[in-house]
């Protein structure tokens, strides 16, 4: 496994792979890998001749009062995950590297980056679309690998790619759940044991939801009062949404009556979880 810290040095190490026409996959992180993370390196691995992993804090995605400082970055934990895993180059490059101190440009996905997360984190996903373009115009892989627990994130990025012409495949992978459901996130580091018992509440609303959902409820406000009441009965906690959107246009829905996505973002002490899941309705097309 190769680590490069320069855009010139990916893109030397990724010369002879091109020229082979063997396809690259890649998984863009932030570090602080667990096994969600690992799940999509070795979905790379599976589907690719070459994998590509960035280990990147990108500070533009940060908001003021957000957690950019004390974000985890144990680089050689991380290292050594994605040589155990599969990976043949990584690129963990500096702010400075990444960011040339009179950039100007940035990558906007419109309505999409507006619900949801958007409306709790201005200029987010400006900042993810940004950095996600630059490294896909750095590693040029033919396909990228995003979990679905950053579901607003992944249809971001899907919705970029197709209005930019880029010609990578965009590969959402299932959210990988600690034992009790808990999806993984680098930030569960943060919570105590007492909070992380209490953030299981998360999953199991969304699943009591879905159920409800199955069994014949279709007002969402009915379903996001379940969702709320469940998630305060483990403990003290406060809600950024609850809401039930389109799966592919994350407009509100009032009824599910379409391919949805039931999302949720709370915060539990000084932590921000946010979890989702799919729901349908048999004979629905959205």
């Amino acid at each position: 496994m190769f680590t490069a810290t320069t855009i010139a040095e990916v893109r030397e190490g990724l010369e002879p792979v091109r020229r082979a026409d063997r396809c690259i996959g890649f998984v863009p992180t932030m570090g602080a890998l667990h096994e969600g993370h690992v799940s999509l390196i070795r979905a790379a691995r599976r589907d690719c001749a070459h994998v590509v992993v960035s280990i990147f804090v990108n500070p533009t995605q940060f908001g003021p009062g957000e957690d950019l400082a004390k974000y985890p970055r144990p680089l050689e934990e991380d290292l050594r995950a994605c040589r155990e895993a599969g990976t043949d180059l990584v690129f963990a490059p500096t702010a400075s590297e990444m960011y040339r101190s009179n950039a100007v440009t940035t990558v906007r996905v419109g309505k999409l980056s507006e619900p949801l997360c958007g409306a709790f984190r201005p200029g987010h996903f400006e900042g993810v679309a940004t950095v996600v373009a630059k490294l896909f115009n750095i590693v040029m892989p033919g396909r990228a690998y995003f979990g679905e627990k950053d579901y607003q994130q992944l249809v971001v990025i899907r919705q970029m790619v197709r209005d930019l012409d880029l010609p990578i495949g965009i590969v959402g992978c299932p959210t990988v759940r600690e034992t009790g459901g808990l999806a993984m996130s680098s930030r569960n580091r943060y919570l105590s044991v007492e909070q992380r018992h209490q953030a299981l509440s998360l999953n199991q609303a969304l699943t009591e939801a879905r159920q409800a959902v199955t069994a014949g409820t279709r007002d969402v406000s009915m379903l996001c009062d379940m969702i709320r009441r469940r998630i305060l009965a483990a403990g003290e906690a406060r809600m950024d949404y609850v809401s039930i959107v389109d799966a592919a246009s994350l407009e509100a829905l009032q009824t599910v009556d379409r391919p949805a996505r039931m999302c949720v973002a709370v915060r539990i002490g000084d932590c921000r979880l946010i979890d989702n899941m799919p729901v349908d309705v048999p004979g629905a097309h959205g």
